[in-house]
């Protein structure tokens, strides 16, 4: 942009305009220096104190809340559309700046470049307030919590939609005497990308079933997928290629990311050293209606891809396995706490109630309630308080 204005500054149109608005361009050499050495001075400290409020800021949520909330809060697109205008301001400045000294006295070359410069600093400074404002909204636990819950309603939202729309009737398809496919790493499991199968596969056609539910880790040689043809050494690298293996637990918003996120803010609310039982209310209240929602899948969902060629399975997380990673990490860390118990009861509560999940989740969501009984009667220590709980179970 800096040389595109300077080449601006020597064109007949420009001095056309700067004969009719001679107040936008400077004329004076020193005061052309001593304004661009200025802003490179106010801009260069306007971007050494925005990165370290984002150090800061990140160092707190790491401490207070959960390490997993750094890759979200690092990616926050507006504090880096900020942060690289500072930049590109600052790098403007110095090019006008090593021009301005090239031309020395003629500083008709770089006067509206100059002025340029001026207006953009001014700028800066409304995105700086703007920065500190977006910043310090973005820290609290509140708008954290809200925003993971947001992103993980829609993508359970788009799942079920997807679901609904391309399933196949899993009685159709015989799910004996498939080809075992074995993991070739160790991580967790991110997704199946259907978009990379190849040209062979589609044109054999096969059943395939994705065994690990999305988030679940997986050690090297377990089983991963399964495959109703044989396949050759080809159309195995290519099927391998499909499979998505991180060795990050929660680098996206996908699966029960989102869940494990919320429980451990709840956790850590509870921890000692922060004794904040409000914190991990309102993270157990934002998990009771996502429990709903993931526990109204099947534990096999199947849907048909190129065009009915491709039959692919999917297992999802059981509605035991969701309570043992989500819900009894709250239980252990808050059974001494009532208000985080009442809370965590009426979550339960209100789960076990819903008529679209199926038996065999409701039952388990109904052992829960019992484990959360006996926490209650073994940890909490005033006796009206337990009488009151114990109640609420009937």
């Amino acid at each position: 942009m800096a040389f595109i204005v300077l080449e601006l500054e020597s064109l007949e149109l420009a001095k056309n305009l700067k004969e009719k608005v001679p107040y936008l361009f400077i004329e004076d050499y020193e005061t052309a220096r001593s304004i661009l050495t200025t802003l490179i001075g106010g801009i260069l400290s306007l971007t050494v104190f925005s990165f370290t409020m984002v150090m800061v800021v990140l160092s707190q949520a790491s401490a207070n809340f959960s390490p997993r909330l750094l890759p979200s809060l690092i990616s926050n697109r507006k504090h880096q559309l900020i942060l690289g205008v500072y930049i590109g301001t600052l790098l403007y400045c110095i090019i006008i700046l090593i021009v301005l000294g090239a031309h020395g006295i003629d500083t008709h070359s770089v006067g509206f470049s100059t002025m340029l410069a001026a207006i953009s600093a001014v700028f800066c400074i409304g995105l700086f307030v703007y920065f500190i404002h977006s910043i310090s909204v973005s820290i609290q636990i509140q708008n954290i919590i809200d925003n993971i819950f947001r992103s993980s309603s829609r993508h359970l939202d788009k799942e079920y939609e997807d679901f609904n729309s391309l399933k196949v009737g899993l009685q159709k398809l015989r799910m004996d005497n498939f080809e075992t496919i074995y993991s070739h790493k160790s991580g967790y499991f991110r997704g199946f990308d259907a978009s990379l199968l190849s040209d062979s596969l589609v044109e054999h056609g096969h059943h395939l079933e994705i065994l690990p539910y999305v988030g679940q880790h997986l050690w090297e040689g377990m089983p991963i997928i399964k495959v109703q043809n044989s396949l050759e050494d080809g159309d195995l690298e290519d099927l391998l290629l499909c499979i998505n293996i991180s060795s990050n637990r929660n680098d996206q918003s996908r699966g029960i990311d989102g869940f494990i996120k919320l429980m451990e803010i709840a956790v850590k609310a509870m921890s000692p050293g922060i004794n904040d039982p409000g914190t991990a209310i309102d993270a157990i209240n934002k998990l009771a209606p996502l429990l709903i929602k993931i526990m109204r899948f099947p534990n096999k969902t199947s849907n048909s891809l190129k065009g009915g060629k491709i039959i692919l399975v999917r297992n999802n997380i059981t509605a035991k396995e969701l309570l043992q990673i989500i819900v009894q990490p709250i239980r252990l860390y808050a059974n001494k706490d009532s208000s985080v118990v009442l809370a965590l009861l009426g979550a339960l509560k209100y789960i076990a109630q819903d008529s679209q999940i199926s038996t065999e989740s409701r039952e388990e969501v109904t052992k829960e309630l019992e484990a959360l009984k006996m926490d209650v009667e073994g940890n909490i220590d005033n006796k009206y308080d337990r009488e009151k709980i114990l109640t609420l179970f009937n």
